[in-house]
């Protein structure tokens, strides 16, 4: 009796770049999930590039858009290759850059800072920075599950597949203020951090596509046999959203203003202390012994050292209770 062969199912290259697209995507989110693995971050960013970038591709060609790089000669198309011949396709940031991409601004700004951020640790080993940026991880994989879902399909989308990670320690208010300094990030990363954030405005910095930010509160049903959610949803503009985003300020905090110490002593002097300039700042900061850190008036980000309001309100004060010493 012959035994029939199965035949196997030839995939077009569209739908072969979803398949790998949602693999890596899945990939990364296990990766960072499983306690484990202590190179959660670096791994994420990599494989999510590399599910965007595919997603991308899969959107490009169903569009019928040239997404190889080529120089445009007089007659025809000259094609850049690699140096086996193989095409040199667009990477993801060229993806994003290009007049035809689908991706809005906001999830955008979200994967460009992803980008710039490999781009500063991947020569360069780091530690810990797990905790700073699973908000805009989390965001990466919504945005995704909701592009693909929009550009392909809801048959497509990887929410189905997932769940939230379980938590063995709960989040007290001093451990959140720990992870709002930057004091145990290499300083390449954290510079890079704070310089991205305040180059966006106030109103992308808090949108849920750049970065996902979840307030957990203990909560505990009215009644027996209601289902008990580790984690519930409240719309942004209800009054109970409201009342956590005034009660749990950390919710909407960004990195604190710096000020070069050229910022602080020309404000003086713009508020009418003409006489106070560098070398009475100087002075100044060194009888207060300033830069200790455990006074929280700035910060050293790589070779500089920067200010924050809370010395800057100082100084002012120090100008005004000193008469005409200044002036």
């Amino acid at each position: 009796m012959a035994i029939k062969k199965r035949k196997r199912k030839v995939w077009s290259l569209k739908e072969e770049l979803l398949i790998k697209s949602r693999e890596a995507m899945l990939s990364a989110v296990q990766i960072f999930n499983n306690p484990n693995i202590q190179f959660k971050s670096e791994n994420f960013i990599i494989l999510a590039n590399i599910s965007w970038m595919y997603l991308l591709h899969a959107y490009y060609r169903e569009q019928k858009i040239d997404y190889r790089y080529y120089k445009q000669l007089a007659q025809r198309k000259k094609y850049d290759k690699t140096k086996k011949g193989a095409f040199k396709f667009w990477e993801l940031e060229r993806c994003l850059d290009d007049d035809n991409c689908p991706i809005d601004h906001i999830s955008k700004s979200n994967l460009k800072f992803l980008i710039g951020l490999r781009h500063e640790i991947e020569h360069q080993m780091t530690t810990r920075i797990d905790e700073y940026l699973s908000a805009r991880f989390q965001a990466c994989c919504l945005n995704y599950n909701q592009y693909i879902k929009q550009l392909f399909g809801d048959s497509y989308g990887i929410d189905k597949h997932l769940s939230f990670s379980l938590q063995f320690s709960t989040i007290k208010e001093e451990h959140a203020n720990q992870l709002r300094k930057f004091t145990d990030l290499p300083s390449n990363i954290s510079a890079y951090i704070n310089d991205f954030d305040n180059s966006l405005s106030d109103e992308d910095y808090n949108n849920i596509r750049y970065s996902y930010r979840v307030l957990y509160v203990p909560k505990s049903v009215n009644h027996k046999g209601q289902a008990d959610k580790v984690i519930e949803f409240l719309p942004a503009n209800s009054p109970e959203a409201e009342t956590l985003n005034k009660e749990y300020v950390l919710i909407k905090e960004r990195e604190k203003r710096k000020y070069l110490p050229t910022e602080i002593w020309t404000e003086m002097q713009n508020k009418g202390f003409v006489n106070f300039g560098q070398h009475q700042h100087t002075e100044f900061w060194k009888s207060k012994d300033a830069k200790n850190p455990k006074l929280g008036f700035g910060t050293q980000v790589a070779k500089a050292w920067y200010w924050y309001d809370k010395w800057l309100d100082e100084v002012e004060k120090h100008c005004t209770q000193s008469g005409n010493r200044y002036k």
